[in-house]
C-alpha cells in the first residue's frame, strides 16, 4: 500500500515540476525562434541597403532585439545605424 503512495506521489511530483519547467522552455524556444528571423531580417536590410553602403552587424543582441520587438526593433536599429 505504501509503495504505491509512493509511486502516486512520485507521479505528481514529476507532473509539479514538469509544469513549472515547461514555460520557461518554451519562452526560450520562441525567443531563439525569433531571434534566428530577426537575423534573416537583419540579412535581408543589409543585402538591399548594400545598394547604399548600408550595414547593420548581425551579432547576437541585434538578432535578439529584432527577435523581441519584431519589424519595430529592425527599425529602430536601422534608425540608430543612420544616427551613429
Amino acid at each position: 500500500m505504501t509503495n504505491i503512495i509512493v509511486f502516486l506521489a512520485c507521479i505528481c511530483f514529476l507532473f509539479i515540476i514538469g509544469k513549472i519547467f515547461i514555460v520557461p522552455i518554451k519562452w526560450i524556444t520562441k525567443l531563439i525562434f525569433n531571434s534566428i528571423l530577426g537575423a534573416l531580417l537583419i540579412c535581408a536590410i543589409n543585402l538591399i541597403g548594400g545598394i547604399w553602403a548600408f550595414h547593420i552587424g548581425v551579432n547576437a543582441l541585434t538578432a535578439i532585439m529584432v527577435g523581441i520587438l519584431g519589424i519595430p526593433g529592425a527599425i529602430c536599429l536601422v534608425v540608430i545605424t543612420l544616427l551613429i
